[in-house]
């Protein structure tokens, strides 16, 4: 993989995470809830574990390409906020063009 590739497959991974959890009525993927739909908070649960999991992907692609940068408190405001960011055309599908019931 091309060091100009990687930021790109980067935000593609971040954008399909981030909005997988408004597609998906079961909890994390495998379990189906009791009340047959899934509660927000199972959704914004979901969100926080793939941030992390999306956060693994980014950290294996830049020790691939070399030596890993420190991060500060700043780094992950920025990137939770993008990730929010990312999360809403999945949330708009979900609750506010679809309708919650």
């Amino acid at each position: 993989m091309t060091p100009a590739a990687s930021p790109w497959i980067l935000l593609l991974v971040a954008l399909l995470a981030a909005n997988l959890p408004f597609f998906a009525e079961r909890i994390f993927f495998v379990l189906a809830p009791a009340s047959g739909r899934k509660a927000f908070a199972w959704r914004l649960l979901e969100l926080v574990v793939l941030y992390f999991v999306v956060g693994a992907v980014a950290y294996l692609l830049q020790k691939n390409l070399g030596e890993v940068a420190p991060q500060h408190w700043e780094f992950y405001a920025v990137t939770a906020s993008l990730f929010l960011v990312f999360a809403f055309p999945g949330f708009i599908y979900k609750y506010l063009w679809h309708g919650h019931g």
